[in-house]
């Protein structure tokens, strides 16, 4: 496999950045996930590291080299997700579960497959078209697919969602796929900070239009700019799928990975400068220390795929 990876977290007008990204490969699979801690509930930070960590355990021990089911590991994976946060608030007695939404997308051999639950987004764009679109567990969203059918005249809050990891009900997972790739087809996951301020027209132009490093932090300026002072957290990651097309400096190559290799960008906590593995408070985690931990990790993907060439 060869693909191209941009990732971006900002912390918004909020006091925490409750938002976490990461992705993970292997020689013949990729995992790419985000989740979006949700407001209202204790330690939506913690809730969305635990789902991505879990997501990149679980990851880590079946893509051997590659996942037997995609789309089965994505359901047990998002479920076992949901189990850790219930575990979490009853170890630590909260009256309330941490919560979190999430969107995951396995790139395998040349095919895609993808879940989420809740509202963070994952869009799919090919050539200058958005092929796909994750629908949003929200009851806006609930109610305008189905207002041709049964009108409701009340307008619920984009907000309030029904589904989501650390509810007391079963969470709701919706699966895609596979789809098959072609090359330049181009992937984005996003937390609800993006496209609740900007357009999904807008959004499939520019990932239609330019190159994803810079597509992606232009999104994210403009989501900014038109959430004003209290803007939420805004966090992306895109890939484009090249195929053997390509031979960027900016892409990862697997397909010289030895069998037992597995590259990952899921920390214990983006920022943290202490001991591996100590998680670090949300407040300490300025837009400063957000962007310069992306950009090592970046820096150590491209490092890895330009010595993976060369061996």
């Amino acid at each position: 496999m060869r693909f191209s990876v941009y990732q971006i977290s900002r912390k918004g007008g909020r006091e925490k950045n409750e938002d976490r990204m990461g992705y993970c490969y292997t020689r013949d699979s990729g995992l790419f996930a985000l989740a979006d801690g949700m407001g209202g509930h204790p330690e939506g930070e913690m809730a969305s590291q635990l789902a991505l960590q879990t997501m990149a355990a679980l990851f880590q021990r079946d893509a051997r080299p590659k996942l037997a089911d995609p789309l089965r590991f994505l359901q047990d994976a998002v479920m076992a997700g949901h189990h850790q946060l219930l575990r979490y608030a009853s170890e630590k007695g909260l009256i309330d579960t941490p919560r979190t939404t999430i969107v995951a997308c396995i790139l395998q051999g040349n095919t895609a497959y993808w879940a989420h639950c809740g509202d963070s987004r994952l869009y799919f764009v090919r050539g200058e078209k958005l092929i796909a679109r994750t629908r949003d567990h929200s009851y806006s969203e609930l109610q305008s697919s189905l207002s041709s059918v049964v009108p409701v005249n009340e307008r619920y809050n984009r907000n309030v969602l029904f589904t989501c990891l650390g509810s007391p009900g079963k969470p709701v997972v919706d699966t895609a796929g596979p789809l098959l790739l072609q090359e330049g087809d181009r992937l984005l996951l996003c937390s609800d900070g993006l496209w609740g301020t900007v357009e999904d027209e807008l959004i499939t132009n520019h990932l239609a239009t330019r190159s994803i490093s810079d597509a992606v932090p232009e999104l994210v300026e403009v989501a900014l700019r038109n959430g004003g002072p209290k803007c939420d957290n805004v966090t992306v990651l895109a890939m484009e799928w090249e195929g053997t097309g390509h031979d960027e400096q900016s892409s990862v190559l697997t397909e010289t990975l030895g069998e037992e290799v597995f590259a990952s960008t899921i920390q214990a906590s983006m920022g943290n400068t202490g001991t591996p593995g100590q998680s670090v408070g949300a407040d300490e985690l300025d837009e400063a220390e957000i962007e310069r931990s992306i950009r090592e990790i970046n820096e150590a993907i491209r490092r890895s795929a330009n010595a993976a060439r060369k061996s």
